[in-house]
């Protein structure tokens, strides 16, 4: 598997100069439990996300009139049912993000296919709506992964990282017309700010100073006509100090009347049309 043709359009809708896709991994309490870590503490920091950090966040996508796509394990939807719905009912997407954040490549092919096929089942009964695109728990492929996603009919990922704006995925030199929406560390929230008690993950950037790179990414990506896509974690970024320069980096973004804030599926619908018919 490999990246094929790029999918940067010449515009974008409306003449707009830039896309830009922010996106949530609403993780909460899965990936301690993944791990089979019951520890009040460690379900606590992941509980903070959907307590206080998901409702700021929706009422600041609010405020800023954005859409957002929200990829959400299946068993953070089972557990909080009434979050998912209200995601879909302030009209943003609701997309995939595995069963309970499963570490992918650990899986045999069966185990994986299972668990990604009842992960957009769930989603679709708790939502009413079928997800459209994947990210794959913790950006991760296996050899199996892009074959699977194109079997269930997914119809775009946000999982890879070869190219700045969206492109094709090919697989044995042919193109499977699957669009990837590239993702990257340097617009994640999560390696600025992690704290990890018992490991050696400590935050060591100041918000504030993530604010700048993020500021220079999206003006960066306007200058280029391309896309800012973001991947942000209500318990990471939900924190005070953390939405004030989320708030203010909206701000910046929205104060452009070029730009177009889409849905990752509305992204991956506009530049599918980059693709005349599959390769040869």
């Amino acid at each position: 598997m490999r990246a094929g043709r790029s999918l940067k359009p010449e515009s974008w809708p409306g003449e707009k100069k830039v896309a830009v896709a922010i996106s949530f991994d609403s993780d909460h309490e899965t990936i301690p439990l993944r791990d089979n870590h019951t520890s009040p503490g460690q379900l606590a920091q992941g509980e903070y996300g959907a307590r206080a950090g998901v409702p700021r966040i929706l009422d600041l996508l609010d405020r800023h009139g954005m859409t957002a796509t929200f990829f959400m394990p299946a068993v953070a939807a089972l557990a909080r049912p009434d979050e998912a719905r209200e995601y879909v009912a302030r009209g943003h997407e609701v997309a995939a993000h595995g069963w309970i954040h499963e570490r992918t490549t650990l899986l045999p092919e069966a185990a994986e296919r299972d668990l990604t096929a009842r992960s957009l089942d769930a989603l679709e009964r708790v939502c009413g709506v079928r997800p459209r695109g994947i990210r794959t728990p913790s950006w991760d492929f296996s050899a199996a992964t892009l074959q699977i996603l194109l079997d269930l009919g997914l119809e775009y990922d946000s999982s890879l990282m070869a190219d700045d704006d969206p492109y094709e995925l090919r697989s044995h030199g042919r193109d499977t017309g699957l669009v990837e929406i590239p993702v990257d560390w340097i617009r994640d929230d999560a390696p600025y700010f992690v704290m990890d008690r018992f490991g050696s993950a400590r935050p060591y950037t100041s918000p504030r100073d993530v604010l700048g790179v993020w500021v220079d990414e999206f003006d960066s990506a306007r200058a280029d006509g391309g896309t800012f896509q973001l991947t942000l974690h209500p318990h990471v970024i939900g924190h005070r100090s953390r939405m004030t320069v989320l708030d203010e980096l909206l701000g910046h973004v929205m104060s452009h009347g070029d730009v177009w804030c889409a849905s990752h599926a509305a992204v991956a619908d506009w530049v599918r049309g980059q693709i005349t018919a599959p390769g040869e």
